[in-house]
């Protein structure tokens, strides 16, 4: 059985926005914010526009009978379809919305302050929905073929880690390098880390699934990491406090492979184990193997040695003030790390036990 064409839409769908997505806070941190119009922002609604364009075919196409897809189809508003191509409509749609309020945001308030505002929320409930939208319409068929696809089943890998992509760049306030001796790193971590490895884990009819979805977001983030300083740019917003000359990616990427490889050691040893069992298991293995690799690796990046186009740690942002902890190489202070850490325990547990739950979910989707 051959992947359907739309399964290769999602894929392009989604890319799109990662690339534009990256591109664009990228962008802010080299350049400022100078138009809407920019080649991150064009890229980022390009791919809702084909998430928006493909999801709305298939839907016209299946209610007028024309896809052989009405036995494996919803109903919603009279018209038939597959639910990946409704999600995605409405992820597009609710892109498509945030376009204009996050320009008219900018105009009235100046930049953002955080990455979440208000237009980026709207704008990342679409996106997310897009992701999810256009990952059932990879996970029906092949959850409708009883048998491995491996198309299919490698499209699945990549699109959830890029999913994984999008999840890690939300919590990007959160773990920059700086504050990797902190707990509020880990507690962000745990809450989207588990969440989406176990969901799409749990899909993924492969060993070491978990460790691949984690290998491919790594992949994307280094690669991302080595290309974007391949290009001349400098900042047209001031204050400048650092010196530009070419784009400025974003930090080495968090070692949740290290986490991702522990869980897929211990799943088949707890397949059998009630969800909530399992969960209690996961969730504090993800925190414990995060935490042993990721602490010492925190110490690496602030040394001399990890100032270099390999871990970038040398590429900051033109309004990043010299005395901030980044371009001082030193770690903020943590004032109680132990139940800092503890909450990490608990917020793993529970998006471990929601991962659980959306992976079963999403096994059965076939529709």
């Amino acid at each position: 059985m051959r992947a359907p064409w739309y399964a290769w839409t999602a894929l392009a769908a989604v890319t799109c926005i990662l690339i534009g997505g990256y591109w664009d806070i990228s962008w802010h941190m080299t350049i400022g914010r100078d138009s809407f119009w920019t080649p991150a922002h064009i890229a980022i609604q390009l791919g809702g526009i084909i998430a928006g364009s493909c999801g709305a075919y298939l839907i016209v196409a299946t209610t007028l009978g024309r896809t052989g897809l009405d036995d494996v189809s919803v109903r919603v508003w009279g018209f038939r379809g597959p639910l990946g191509a409704f999600v995605s409509v409405w992820g597009a749609a609710a892109m498509v919305i945030s376009a204009p309020f996050d320009n008219w945001w900018h105009t009235a308030y100046g930049l953002d302050v955080k990455i979440l505002s208000p237009p980026h929320a709207v704008l990342t409930l679409g996106i997310l929905m897009v992701s999810w939208g256009g990952l059932l319409l990879i996970i029906a068929p092949l959850n409708r073929a009883g048998q491995r696809i491996l198309k299919l089943e490698w499209l699945l890998f990549v699109v959830a880690g890029e999913v994984l992509v999008l999840g890690m760049t939300s919590i990007l306030e959160h773990t920059f390098r700086s504050n990797l001796h902190r707990a509020d790193a880990y507690r962000a971590m745990a809450i989207v880390g588990p969440l989406i490895l176990l969901q799409f884990g749990r899909v993924a009819n492969h060993r070491w699934a978990t460790t691949i979805i984690a290998g491919s977001y790594m992949a994307f983030m280094i690669a991302m990491l080595w290309l974007f300083p391949r290009f001349p740019a400098e900042a047209k917003l001031g204050p400048v406090y650092q010196p530009i000359t070419h784009f400025i990616p974003l930090e080495f990427p968090m070692l949740v492979i290290a986490p991702a490889f522990a869980i897929d050691l211990l799943r088949p040893h707890v397949e059998t184990w009630p969800r909530w069992r399992r969960a209690l298991a996961f969730g504090p293995l993800f925190v414990a193997v995060i935490l042993a690799v990721q602490w010492p690796f925190a110490e690496f990046l602030m040394s001399e040695h990890a100032r270099n186009w390999i871990f970038g740690t040398h590429y900051l942002p033109y309004m990043m003030h010299p005395a901030w902890f980044e371009p001082r190489y030193e770690f903020m202070p943590e004032p109680d790390l132990a139940s800092g850490l503890l909450l990490a325990v608990i917020a793993a547990c529970i998006t471990s036990y929601v991962g659980l739950l959306l992976g079963d979910a999403m096994r059965k989707a076939k529709r």
